[in-house]
């Protein structure tokens, strides 16, 4: 069974920068589609952001766009590049990978990833 391993979580005063990082624990893993929710105290799970697996599409939600870029590099590992952080952005982010081929709508429905990491706490507070 893979694991997503993330990393890169932390406490962060508003205005500033995090970088999330997930790598599958196997060599073989080459999913659909890899990507980002979280989830706020008292909130359901929303959907971040999302990569192909080439490296040629990614989307964002509305309100991380222009603040958040993803990327993925040659050893499999996804990132999560977070400026200018707000302390709307609190909450337990989470690592997914698919294997389906989603589009539309599907790309933001958290039963469609099947593979999940175990999450990490991001706190945006002065």
């Amino acid at each position: 069974q893979v694991q997503l391993v993330e990393s890169g979580g932390g406490l962060v005063q508003p205005g500033g920068s995090l970088r999330l990082s997930c790598e599958p624990s196997g060599r073989d893993f080459h999913p659909y589609a890899m990507g980002w929710f979280r989830q706020a105290p008292g909130k359901e799970r929303e959907f971040v952001s999302r990569i192909n697996w080439s490296g040629s599409s990614d989307d964002y939600a509305d309100s991380v766009k222009g603040r958040f870029t993803i990327s993925k590099d040659d050893s499999n590992t996804v990132y999560l590049q977070m400026n200018n952080l707000e302390p709307e952005d609190t909450a337990v982010y989470y690592c997914v990978a698919t294997f389906r081929i989603l589009m539309g709508s599907m790309w933001y429905q958290t039963w469609n990833y099947e593979h999940w990491g175990q999450g990490t706490q991001v706190t945006v507070s002065s």
